[in-house]
């Protein structure tokens, strides 16, 4: 049919409401920009993106050392040149090996766990914010971020903690089924910082100042977690126990126990360890996830 101006317009069909759209899109896997999703849902698409968490950690490794002459050799020297400095100057210079039978194994087991947890609180507490083009130009959960850079962190560590246990055989220490338990600590260490980083995480990218106090911070816990020196020989009372039972103190303890002879395994220790880890990974995953609507938002 047509008209004097011309042919008669097809009708329209009537636009969907809003209730109908949002159905839609669910139907099809869509969901609004900006949207935090449910917990559950968020948690099963960080699994799926498991190969993206690895494949994140790798690169960052690989290119913390490309444009060295030495290569990756350096996650082997630092460690290693750290600790003969760390030992000449609190093990020889100061003398802080009261309490300690094994002072070499105690110091660089200690010393090497605390590099791994202050790279993974340096780095990871800056995981959103120094990766924000990424953040605001790809859709992904954001827990992936803090997730790589504990992940990198980890890789990184890995030569310093095979040093350790040369140490330990280099130093007199015997072989035993304890030993076995070594790897049980990493892991529950890296879990245990993860948590702590997503925490961090959302805290520097809504207060950027903060920032500022992750050198102050790092330092201080270097110095009152027992790194170069055994907590109970130099302190007493509830200070003891409080310096002793932090989450990195309680770290450094536990890889110690389990290569040490002169320190054995206590449960205390492991309880105390996979709390704070159980602790810190679930506070910090909620932590993280109701931020995730917020992220890479001027």
């Amino acid at each position: 049919m047509t008209s004097p101006g011309g042919p008669t317009p097809a009708p329209r069909p009537d636009a969907l409401g809003v209730e109908e759209a949002a159905a839609l899109a669910r139907e099809h896997g869509m969901s609004r920009v900006g949207e935090r999703p449910g917990f559950g849902a968020y948690l099963a698409d960080l699994w799926r993106r498991r190969r993206f968490v690895l494949t994140l950690a790798e690169g960052d490794f690989v290119s913390r050392h490309q444009n060295n002459y030495l290569g990756m050799l350096w996650a082997i020297l630092n460690p290693m040149l750290l600790g003969g400095a760390y030992y000449l100057i609190f093990g020889v210079l100061l003398e802080t090996t009261r309490g300690t039978d094994n002072y070499v194994l105690f110091l660089t087991s200690g010393l090497f766990t605390f590099i791994f947890i202050a790279g993974a609180l340096t780095s990871g507490s800056r995981s959103i914010i120094g990766r924000m083009g990424l953040v605001r130009s790809l859709r992904f959960p954001r827990i992936i971020l803090p997730s790589a850079v504990t992940a990198a962190e980890l890789l990184q560590a890995l030569p310093a903690f095979a040093i350790i246990v040369v140490i330990a055989l280099l130093t007199g220490e015997t072989p035993s089924l304890e030993w076995l338990l070594f790897p049980v600590a990493v892991l529950i260490i890296g879990m245990m910082f993860l948590g702590v980083v997503m925490i961090l995480a959302r805290v520097l990218h809504a207060v950027r100042d903060t920032g500022n106090l992750m050198p102050l911070l790092v330092r201080m816990l270097r110095y009152v977690s027992g790194v170069f020196f055994s907590i109970e020989s130099y302190a007493s009372g509830i200070w003891s126990v409080i310096l002793a039972y932090q989450p990195v103190a309680i770290s450094l303890t536990m890889v110690r126990e389990t290569l040490l002879g002169s320190m054995p395994l206590r449960w205390e220790t492991w309880a105390v360890s996979g709390g704070w880890a159980v602790l810190f990974l679930v506070v910090g995953t909620v932590v993280f996830w109701r931020g995730e609507a917020d992220y890479g938002r001027a």
